[in-house]
């Protein structure tokens, strides 16, 4: 039964591909910067380390660690700390070990996203900065989707075992509260496909201005161990 479920994991995490698109890594990256640099970072759910390796070229950390259950990714540069690890479960690092966590389109690929909250909330230093990301399921493109498909835009068959939770913000406001953080401030990647069009984008069809909460496909948490 154990393995069949870590079977399922790894081909869930395989499944995801290990990266995200060019609009999420620089919603997160600005959340980032917004905060000023921190000592210890770690990108929570890594994949590939295309977000951790932007990390790393941009200095916003004296020390930056990654965690995925992939493997360590062959060109990832060898000052960036990895560890191989299943992100449902507890990570081998003590209390009070980071300043900031970012966990970029990591929560829909877990099975329990509230421990996955207590887990960051456990890593983090008081004050520290949590920055998750997730697709906006209250997006215009998601709410036609759920009406006529009976799911949200990137919750179909074509992304299962990948994604697996779809979150609303009123689903992330009360788990990070309940995980003990503060200050919730939400934040969009001002880009979104354009329903029934998506090789259109809602920013190009009306020259960048469609922007917010309707018009993207992926939002942003960020919030502070209190």
């Amino acid at each position: 039964m154990q393995d069949d479920l870590e079977s399922r994991r790894a081909q869930a995490s395989l499944a995801s591909g290990g990266i995200s698109s060019d609009p999420v890594y620089r919603m997160a990256l600005a959340a980032l910067r917004e905060h000023g640099p921190q000592a210890a970072v770690l990108d929570f759910g890594a994949g590939q380390g295309s977000f951790t390796g932007r990390l790393l070229q941009i200095g916003l950390c004296q020390a930056l660690t990654a965690v995925d259950l992939m493997a360590r990714p062959a060109a990832l540069p060898s000052e960036i700390d990895w560890i191989q690890a299943d992100l449902n479960g507890p990570l081998p690092r003590a209390d009070n070990s980071f300043d900031a966590i970012a966990a970029v389109e990591v929560i829909e690929h877990l099975e329990n996203p509230r421990a996955m909250l207590r887990e960051c909330f456990r890593l983090l230093r008081p004050g520290g900065l949590l920055v998750v990301t997730t697709p906006n399921n209250e997006s215009l493109r998601s709410q036609v989707s759920l009406f006529f498909r009976g799911h949200f835009a990137a919750f179909g068959p074509d992304s299962y075992p990948a994604h697996i939770t779809p979150l609303l913000r009123i689903d992330l406001m009360r788990a990070s509260s309940e995980a003990g953080f503060v200050g919730q401030h939400f934040a969009w990647s001002d880009h979104g496909a354009v329903p029934g069009l998506t090789s259109h984008s809602w920013q190009g069809v009306s020259f960048g201005l469609a922007r917010g909460r309707l018009f993207s496909d992926n939002l942003l948490l960020s919030c502070r161990r209190a």
